[in-house]
Parts: C-alpha cells; structure tokens; sequence
C-alpha cells in the first residue's frame, strides 16, 4: 500500500470533498482522483462514495480510514522520534480555539511555541466548541479547547479555567454596573449567538431550569458583532468578561454580575480518545495549559 495514496485518501474521507482535500494538499484535483482511484483498485473495494456534494466513506473506506489515521500518526511519531535523535522536536500540531480564548491566547500560545519547539509547525483554527469537538474526532485537529464541554468516552479532557458571565448593556452617562437575578434576564431583549453556541447553551439551560427561557432579540455570530449591536441599543448580552476587555471600546459597556444563579462557563483542553500522540504534540498540550492558565488568571 502505498503511503502517499493513502495520505491523500484520509484528506479526502475527512473533508468529505476531493476538492477541499486537493486545496489543502496543494495537489491537482484530477491527480487526487486518480491516486484514491489507484488504492480502490489495489484493494479491490470502493472506498468512497461520489456524490453531487461530495464523498462518503463505504464500509470499506471506514475500516481504511480508522486505519489509514493511526498508520500516519505511527509515521509522525516515527519521523518525530527520528527528528529527536538527533536533538529536535519536529511535526505539525493543529490547533482549535474558540474565538475568544483565540483573541486572548493566539500571540502567546505562538511565541512560546517557537521559543519550545523551533522546528515543528503550528496551525490554529477558530470554531464553535461544537464544531471543534467534531473536528478532533475527524482528525482535522490534534488539541483543541472547548467550553462547556460535557465528558464522554470519545475525548479526553483537562479543566483549565472557569469565566463567570455577565449581563452586558451599553454605558449610558454615570450609570453603575449592578447584580442581576437571571429570572429579570428573561424579561430583558437579548443579542445572541445562533445555536448550537456554548454560551447559548448555557443561558437556555439555565433558566429552563428556573422555569423561564430568554426572550431573544437578536441572533447574531461573533462578539464583535454582538457589542456593535449592544453599544447601538438593540439589545443585551450575555458574555464574559473576557470578550469585553478585548473589544474595541471597553468603557462603553457595563459588566452587571449575574447572581441567583450565577452562569459560569467552563473552559477545558481536549484530545481525541485513544488516538496516539506524539512529544510534540503533548509538548504542544503542556504549553497550551501554560498560557491558557496565564493568560486567564491575569486577565
């Protein structure tokens, strides 16, 4: 079996598209086909299926793939410990980050890995916790940090910090930040994230648990976004503190602590269960608990 084939089939089952896979492969589309054709005709089985919006993975494909990842992992670890012998920690470690703890930790987490790891590449990405949690069990990322995320046999978890939110209206002349009971929140116009946003979750979980649900105004993705709209009077919000001290204009917000109860959104590091890791990678993990409990705690 040839290993670049089968490098190129794993892009392909994973992204579900011969297109994407080519783009990020840098290799041409028709030349893609070809070689994943070449591996269904030296195994003799059809390992995706075409569609007009993409492929699918056969019965086949799943049992190659769920192979195909831990071969290219052992291949990783085999160049890596090559790499070591001779004094250097090389590699590739995906990233993901939820946009916020990105706009907080991303020029940190970067220096602090080229000061660790000189010779390994870093690739982060922005997501939803939802989106990221599938992201790992695909493979498309080796660590990822997801809130609220809840435990299961599929990832493994590290807690590494806790963000009370905070009710989020406009400044408006000498007014003071105050506590607010979240059964009054349900009263008040929100500006939200779309589902299925952890932070969302949150909120609709809790005051389904008080006996009352928000009463939204506005769904919209994106802090920035959400801020806009709040400074412009369209609504509330709901965040952390965090996404207020890296806005734009901080001191036209007012951080009103939520109480009774409070909402507390939990920030945990995730790999995939099972999956073998390489010493860049858990170098990689070590140095993300560094700068995320850094960075949070003095923040």
């Amino acid at each position: 079996m040839d290993i670049k084939q089968l490098e190129y089939f794993v892009h392909v089952a994973e992204l579900g598209s011969f297109t994407r896979a080519s783009s990020v492969l840098n290799i041409a589309q028709p030349a893609l086909s070809r070689q994943v054709r070449l591996l269904e005709v030296e195994l003799r089985q059809n390992l995706l299926a075409r569609n007009g919006r993409g492929v699918t993975t056969t019965e086949a494909g799943k049992l190659l793939l769920e192979h195909g990842r831990g071969i290219l992992h052992q291949l990783g670890r085999a160049r890596e410990d090559l790499e070591r012998a001779r004094g250097a920690l090389a590699g590739r470690v995906a990233v993901g980050l939820p946009p916020s703890a990105s706009k907080m930790m991303t020029v940190a987490l970067t220096r602090e890995f080229r000061k660790r790891l000189p010779n390994a590449s870093l690739s982060i990405s922005e997501g939803l916790s939802v989106s990221m949690h599938e992201w790992l069990l695909a493979g498309r990322l080796d660590i990822a940090l997801l809130y609220n995320y809840a435990p299961s046999a599929a990832l493994d978890t590290i807690p590494l910090s806790e963000e009370d939110l905070y009710l989020v209206t406009r400044q408006s002349g000498n007014a003071k930040a105050a506590p607010v009971k979240l059964k009054d929140i349900a009263a008040l116009p929100l500006v939200i994230p779309n589902r299925p946003n952890a932070i969302r979750m949150l909120i609709e979980a809790h005051m389904a648990d008080i006996g009352c649900k928000p009463m939204i105004s506005l769904e919209i993705d994106g802090v920035a976004a959400i801020l806009d709209l709040v400074a412009d009077g369209a609504g509330h919000a709901i965040l952390s503190k965090y996404a207020i001290v890296t806005a734009a204009k901080p001191d036209a917000y007012l951080l009103n602590p939520i109480v009774s109860p409070k909402l507390v959104s939990k920030l945990s590091v995730a790999t995939a269960s099972g999956r073998i890791t390489t010493l860049t990678q858990k170098t990689t993990l070590d140095l993300i608990q560094k700068v995320a409990r850094e960075v949070f705690g003095a923040a």
